[in-house]
């Protein structure tokens, strides 16, 4: 593992190799888990921010959902979520299928087509890494957590291009945790490879 302030980084974020394939997975973790995306508490005001103009790129049952249970919702488990559409096999209420079947976000589309800010949660801009805080706080743990059917088309590509998990997250990490974070990272990363 490698620590960086009070961050500790699984070993697998530096060895395993990943790049998403949604040629094949079809952005199938926009749908897929135990509840939506994890939002942090500054991420609700982003959701709250620029909910009317992301609106236009949601589906019509997903805004009637929307209305009814809030822009966000509290897990026991996962603290504050996007909602989910259970008639959609639990997909997020700010993504969208195309009629090719690949599930793109309302927020990063708005967000590519300049209308906002703000790309997307966090935790979906840095999956398949989670981020666990330790239980006071101090600590944060990152962790590589591929789901094993879906992303395996990612894992398959991400060897054959020969890419480490944590260059192909290198946008997300440094949007979470700066430039100077991974900056060290790869530091780290090149000491670690020198070492007999």
């Amino acid at each position: 593992m490698i620590i960086i302030e009070n961050k500790i980084i699984s070993d697998d974020i530096v060895e395993a190799q990943f790049v998403c394939d949604l040629t094949k997975c079809k952005g199938g973790c926009c749908e897929e888990g135990d509840a939506g995306a994890p939002l942090s508490k500054e991420e609700l005001k982003e959701v709250d921010k620029y909910y009317d103009i992301v609106k236009s790129y949601m589906t019509p049952e997903a805004i009637e959902e929307v209305e009814k249970k809030g822009r966000y919702q509290y897990d026991e488990e996962f603290g504050w979520v996007t909602p989910t559409l259970p008639s959609d096999n639990e997909i997020c209420v700010y993504a969208y299928r195309e009629p090719s079947g690949l599930i793109k976000c309302g927020f990063e589309q708005a967000y590519n087509d300049g209308k906002i800010k703000w790309k997307k949660p966090i935790s979906c801009h840095l999956y398949p890494i989670i981020a666990y805080k330790g239980k006071h706080g101090d600590y944060e743990r990152l962790n590589y957590e591929p789901r094993q059917q879906l992303c395996s088309p990612a894992c398959q590509l991400g060897e054959k291009l020969k890419v480490p998990v944590y260059q192909f997250l290198k946008e997300p990490l440094i949007r979470k945790y700066g430039a100077a974070f991974y900056e060290v990272l790869e530091q780290a990363v090149a000491a670690h490879q020198h070492e007999p």
